[in-house]
């Protein structure tokens, strides 16, 4: 499964690797596995399910982080019969949209007592108001990580982006 790595992913594995609490380096490990662990069930991956030519029961492949890299390796295979990529809903995202993701996760409330996805906050306006869960005392959807509140965003510029004709 390739995997591509997002900066939110980068920053926790590195808190981790940068704690110097850890007394031994498999608590480091463990520590480690467990967050990738827990970033990947916050993924939605897919399958390729497989049927042959007669109709029977095939092979089944998986997982697969992308479509297209599902349906490249059904080309390189070439296993006759035909195939159908199948997402799947990430048991880590049904999880946090019940249980909430405390420990902050872009996408989500980062209200530390909530951590809910934003469809489970009302409308308020043109924002995000108090969530409807009744166990969830957030009176506001919190969009962004506080801890980054202040820190200018900069946009990076794509490489070779050069203006066209209708572009001044």
């Amino acid at each position: 499964m390739r995997i591509t790595p997002r900066a939110h992913e980068i920053k926790k594995v590195v808190d981790i690797l940068e704690d110097p609490t850890f007394d031994s380096p498999e608590q480091l490990a463990k520590a480690v596995i467990k967050e990738v662990g827990d970033m990947l069930q916050m993924r939605d991956l897919f399958v390729m399910v497989h049927t042959w030519a007669d109709g029977s029961k095939g092979l089944n492949f998986g997982p697969f982080g992308a479509v297209g890299e599902a349906e490249t390796f059904a080309k390189k295979m070439s296993f006759g019969g035909t195939g159908k990529v199948v997402p799947l809903t990430s048991s880590g995202i049904m999880l946090a949209n019940h249980d909430g993701k405390k420990d902050g996760w872009p996408g989500y409330c980062w209200n530390p007592e909530c951590g809910h996805a934003p469809w489970t906050h009302a409308v308020d306006g043109a924002s995000r108001g108090k969530c409807h869960l009744e166990t969830c005392n957030c009176d506001k959807f919190v969009k962004d990580d506080p801890s980054l509140k202040g820190k200018k965003k900069t946009v990076a510029r794509k490489a070779g982006t050069s203006k066209g004709v209708n572009e001044l």
